[in-house]
């Protein structure tokens, strides 16, 4: 568990796929979670002190969301509240409507397509923890993948744009290598270096290592 100013992280990592569930939470035990792509009892556990206050989604490949619908349903019923999923871009719906599909391809149980109670634009700014989480959509790795970035913090959540030392595939049908990488290069790089990005895989980096090493920006 890793604390950023006034914020705690709690970084959960699930599936098969191995991919990391953030928990973020703060001095009130309110928490938002981003990315719960499976293993929904456990995540429920994880944050069985907090009062989540939403499910955030960075977009709709099945090990990034498909433990959202039933992360909702435990939480409304513990919490006897809305807890709404929030994201990624409308321009998901059709990934986020095959998540049982490709689950069952893959051989991988409890994964549920996904609903969100809204999508998300660029540049709108969610308030939640007493922070604000900005939205910057960059497609290329899917069409209505979003970023959330919290200035304040100097925290980026990426989900599968940028990694350390890598980027996003962009192999799929739908995918768009140039404009991931322009998206990265014009909405993340222009943050500051020590800005922590958390990615969907992996070990967390900072924009300044990745602007300067990351081999997919050196020519």
């Amino acid at each position: 568990m890793d604390v950023f100013m006034k914020l705690t992280l709690k970084k959960v990592t699930v599936t098969p796929i191995r991919q990391n569930c953030t928990i973020l939470s703060n001095q009130l035990g309110r928490a938002v979670i981003i990315d719960p792509g499976g293993e929904s009892t456990r995540l429920a556990q994880e944050a069985e002190a907090l009062h989540v206050e939403a499910i955030l989604l960075t977009h709709g490949h099945l090990d990034h969301v498909g433990g959202a619908a039933e992360l909702k349903r435990l939480l409304e019923a513990r919490q006897s509240n809305e807890v709404p999923i929030l994201g990624p871009v409308k321009d998901d719906l059709f990934l986020l409507q095959h998540v049982e599909e490709q689950a069952a391809s893959l051989g991988l149980g409890g994964m549920k397509n996904v609903k969100p109670d809204r999508f998300l634009k660029d540049r709108e700014v969610l308030s939640f923890l007493g922070c604000e989480f900005e939205v910057a959509h960059i497609p290329g790795h899917t069409p209505g993948h979003v970023v959330f970035l919290l200035p304040e913090e100097k925290i980026a959540l990426t989900g599968d744009t940028l990694f350390r030392g890598t980027v996003g595939r962009t192999d799929f049908p739908y995918g768009n290598e140039r404009q991931l990488l322009e998206g990265i290069w014009e909405r993340l790089f222009c943050l500051p270096d020590e800005t922590i990005v958390l990615p969907g895989h992996g070990l967390p980096t900072t924009i300044g290592e990745e602007r300067r090493h990351n081999p997919a920006f050196q020519q």
